[in-house]
């Protein structure tokens, strides 16, 4: 019986009075609810990362850092990712930016998709993760989670800040179809660098 992709769950904001747990719950517990894949949270609070200053990318020398070598160590033993993703000012947030750019080999080949959030759904950061990760040699779904509009109002602490549950009947569909594009792709990168070795 093939293995299941491990998926890990990578929150990227660290703010105090960040809104990122209520969606990174929400979509936890709906992959948890598969039974293709194993699913673990990954918080940024728990990776005190420095700003990038190593001399080059761990693609070429390794990191000098211990926090940097850790967070490489812990994203490396993952088979595909779903970004907890929050815009600020148009982008994503500069600590997912820096977690990122902490790594590389430990992404190459792995998919990944996202829930994002903010008044346009989170989209233009999920663009500017998506630009990033190709550079990252990694794979994205075409679907993924957007929580935005009167929904992102409805369940913000600043809005209504009711739970996600009652405004997931329009976010089930594209979570159905953004996990089963990660499995997809996991298995398929997982069996092609299988065949390499």
């Amino acid at each position: 019986m093939p293995l299941k992709p491990k998926i890990a769950i990578i929150i990227g904001s660290t703010r105090l009075t960040r809104f990122a747990d209520k969606p990174a719950q929400w979509i936890l517990k709906q992959a948890q609810a598969r039974e293709d894949i194993e699913v673990e949270l990954i918080d940024l609070r728990d990776h005190p990362l420095p700003f990038f200053d190593e001399v080059a990318s761990n693609a070429w020398v390794p990191s000098q850092n211990p926090e940097a070598a850790r967070w490489q160590e812990t994203v490396g033993r993952y088979d595909g990712y779903i970004f907890v993703v929050a815009e600020y000012n148009h982008s994503l947030t500069g600590v997912l930016k820096n977690a990122l750019d902490q790594a590389y080999k430990e992404w190459i080949r792995k998919p990944f998709t996202a829930i994002a959030y903010g008044s346009m759904g989170g989209s233009r950061a999920l663009e500017h993760l998506r630009g990033i990760a190709v550079e990252l040699q990694m794979v994205s779904t075409h679907a993924a989670v957007h929580i935005g509009g009167v929904d992102f109002f409805a369940v913000a602490p600043m809005g209504g800040n009711k739970p996600i549950e009652e405004i997931e009947a329009n976010l089930l569909p594209s979570t159905q179809m953004a996990l089963d594009e990660l499995v997809w792709w996991a298995k398929a990168t997982m069996a092609a660098k299988a065949s390499e070795t």
